[in-house]
Formats: C-alpha cells, sequence, structure tokens
C-alpha cells in the first residue's frame, strides 16, 4: 500500500512538473489536458483513500463487536455454569433434610410403639380395680352366678378403659408428631429462603458484573469513535491539494 501511494505521489508530481513546463513554453493545451489529468488523479486517489479508510474502519468496528459478543458469550455460559451449579446445590440440600425428616418421622413412630408394647402398663380406675376384687372374692365363695355377672361389669369396664388409654396414646403420639412436622417445616422453610437470598445475591452478581461489562463495551465503542473521527478530519485534511495553477 505504502509503495502504490509513493508511485501515485510521485507520479502526480511528475504531472504537476510537466504542467507547469507546458504553461512556461505555451503549451496551453498540453497544459489543460495536464491539469485536467491531475485533477482526475487527484480526485481517484482521494476516493481511493476515502474508501480504504472507511473500509478499515468498519473492520475496526465490526471487531469490536465480534470481541464483545464473543465476550458477552462467555460471561453468559459462566454464570449459566455458576447458577446451574449453585441451583443443584440448593436441590440436594433440600432432599438430604427431607430424608432426613422422613428417618426422624419414623424413628418417632418407632420408639411411640415400643413405649406402647414394651414399657407401659395399663393403669386401670379404682372402680374397675374394685370390681375384680369383688369377683374374686365372690367366685371363692362359690357364688358363681353373681361373680359372673361381676365379671361382665368389669369386662365392659375394663375394654372401655383400654379403648380410653389407647386413645389418649395415640392421641399423644399425634401431637408429638404434629410437632415434630412443624419443626421440620420450619427447618425447610428455613432452608429455602436461605438458598432463595443465595440466589438473589447471584442475580444481583450478576447483573453488576453485566453492568460493568457493558460499560467495558460502550467506553472501547466511545474510544474507537473518537480515535475514527479524528482519523477521518487529518485524512481530510491531508488530502492532494487541487493546484492553483
Amino acid at each position: 500500500m505504502e509503495v502504490e501511494e509513493s508511485a501515485v505521489h510521485d507520479f502526480l508530481l511528475i504531472l504537476e512538473e510537466h504542467k507547469k513546463n507546458c504553461e512556461r513554453q505555451g503549451k496551453y493545451v498540453e497544459a489543460d489536458i495536464a491539469k485536467k489529468r491531475l485533477a482526475e488523479l487527484r480526485q481517484h486517489e482521494e476516493n481511493r483513500k476515502m474508501e480504504g479508510l472507511r473500509s478499515r474502519q468498519i473492520a475496526q468496528r465490526l471487531g469490536v463487536e465480534e470481541a464483545h459478543m464473543l465476550e458477552f458469550q462467555q460471561f453468559n455460559a459462566m454464570w449459566d455454569a455458576k447458577m446451574g451449579e449453585y441451583e443443584q446445590r440448593a436441590t440436594e440440600l433440600l432432599e438430604a433434610m427431607r430424608a432426613r425428616h422422613t428417618l426422624d418421622a419414623r424413628e418417632l413412630r418407632r420408639r411411640s410403639s415400643e413405649n406402647d408394647g414394651a414399657t407401659r402398663r395399663p393403669k386401670f380406675s379404682k372402680e374397675l380395680l374394685d370390681l375384680r376384687k369383688i369377683e374374686v372374692s365372690l367366685a371363692r365363695q362359690g357364688d358363681y352366678a353373681e361373680a359372673h355377672k361381676v365379671k361382665l361389669k368389669a369386662d365392659a369396664l375394663e375394654e372401655a378403659e383400654r379403648e380410653r388409654m389407647a386413645a389418649e396414646r395415640e392421641q399423644q403420639v399425634s401431637l408429638a408428631e404434629a410437632k415434630c412436622h412443624h419443626k421440620q417445616e420450619n427447618e425447610l422453610n428455613a432452608l429455602r429462603q436461605r438458598i432463595q437470598a443465595g440466589a438473589e445475591e447471584q442475580r444481583k452478581a450478576r447483573q453488576n458484573d453485566l453492568e460493568r461489562l457493558m460499560q467495558r463495551y460502550n467506553n472501547v465503542k466511545a474510544e474507537l469513535e473518537s480515535q475514527q473521527n479524528a482519523e477521518r478530519l487529518r485524512n481530510a485534511k491531508g488530502v492532494y491539494p487541487m493546484s492553483s495553477s
């Protein structure tokens, strides 16, 4: 390119000198032809330079855009992966907590069943105990008919009391399970809130990083535009001047 420009410049100098020689020698027709040829060549060279400048500046702007798009794609890929990993970890934490809660609930039910079957003896009422004593006393006395009547009454009362005690135990178990469930729900809600807060922090951090990325892009774009404007001005001032002769 520099060699071509030098050759054009040399040819213009030669043609300018030829025009002046023709003018001095009174060869005005030839001088006019040289003058017109000089004007054509200068205009052609100016157009060539302007087109070259325009193409070069377009390429520079495209380069900035391509670099920005690549950086933007890398930015999104990085943040998508980061947020995906966070969501996966959050899901694992929730699943682990739910699994632990299920085991805790089963253990609570198992302990309740063991307590009912092995350690707790039914505590019957004084009325029932008195009836059993009367039943035994009548049987020893040989009054079997009356002992049978008392036994039936005592059996009915014992069944009622056993049902009542079973209902009370079931109610206690239900209350313990409800308390456990309430505690577990609070734990889950607290974990969900922490996860949501962490996700919100990530979203804010991503937005802040995006704003900084866009600001860098705008700064680079503005600086390039300023440089290109200055280059166009210098190029406009540096075109081959038209001869005043």
